[in-house]
């Protein structure tokens, strides 16, 4: 039996997995999280979600250990690779469908503020948008700088890349390292541009659109940063090769799809809502 397991791997180009206790510990960490959450939302401590956030990180961080480690002992053929950059591009999609929702609210809202069928919505935007009383953000100024600095960090994980492709060692950590940097730095003007908002979540449906948009993309560029630090990590321990570097790849696609998304977001929730702004000022 020994054998035919050893030998089962060259009689198929996929990988079949050892047993695992990841998937069922993800699962009681994922239920506890929950619960946790529950039990904060109705006034428990916050403390009570600890045990779901640490087994789910706990998870993480075992479980993606043992995939780099099957890539080195090269499990990793050419289909599995195949697999994981079907499963990487399908994550990818169902998070553009996770922000053409807040962008749906937005538009909806926006492009209809005196709909007679919403009339608690016509009294809190007196029929234009932004709502009456909303003063917004200037494009040209934080927002600006951010779009900046993103466009920046696509050109240098980009550099990072083609470095790799090009067995660069030094082009590929420093292009991780500024990449690193500037997320840091988009963070760091977000957080600046919350704490000076003119305007609050609960104050106003612009209010809800904005933060829940700019929000979960500034979550999504906090999750980036730490998808291209574990790289940058790996990068200087040798773990990537010019032709097999899928972690790398998979964290430059996220990364890309984090700037386009915020393209739009600076185009339409800033841009277009301060013309919007101007007119009716």
């Amino acid at each position: 039996m020994a054998e035919a397991h050893h030998a089962h791997p060259s009689d198929h180009p996929y990988h079949l997995v050892n047993p695992s206790p990841w998937p069922i510990v993800g699962a009681v960490s994922g239920l506890a999280l929950a619960l946790g959450f529950i039990a904060y939302m109705h006034g428990a401590h916050f403390l009570w979600m600890a045990p779901g956030i640490l087994g789910a990180a706990y998870t993480m961080i075992a479980w993606w250990s043992d995939v780099i480690k099957e890539a080195h002992q090269g499990f990793h053929t050419k289909v599995v690779q195949i697999g994981l950059r079907y499963g990487m591009i399908l994550f990818i999609a169902s998070e553009v469908m996770f922000f053409v929702a807040w962008f749906w609210a937005f538009f909806e809202a926006a492009l209809n503020p005196a709909d007679p069928a919403q009339m608690m919505r016509l009294e809190f935007t007196g029929g234009h948008w932004p709502p009456k009383g909303i003063e917004v953000f200037d494009p040209w100024h934080l927002p600006l700088i951010n779009t900046l600095i993103l466009l920046t960090s696509g050109t240098t994980v980009t550099w990072a890349h083609h470095a790799l492709l090009h067995n660069d060692r030094r082009g590929l950590i420093w292009g991780l390292v500024c990449t690193v940097l500037l997320g840091l730095a988009f963070t760091g003007v977000q957080v600046y541009e919350y704490t000076h908002a003119p305007f609050s979540f609960g104050a106003s449906i612009y209010g809800a659109t904005f933060f829940m948009a700019t929000g979960f993309h500034g979550a999504h560029v906090i999750i980036g940063t730490i998808f291209l630090a574990v790289c940058l990590l790996r990068a200087v321990r040798g773990d990537f090769t010019p032709k097999q570097h899928f972690g790398l790849e998979a964290a430059a696609w996220y990364w890309h799809f984090v700037d386009v998304v915020w393209l739009f977001l600076f185009t339409f929730v800033y841009v277009w809502a301060s013309h919007g702004a101007a007119i009716h000022g």
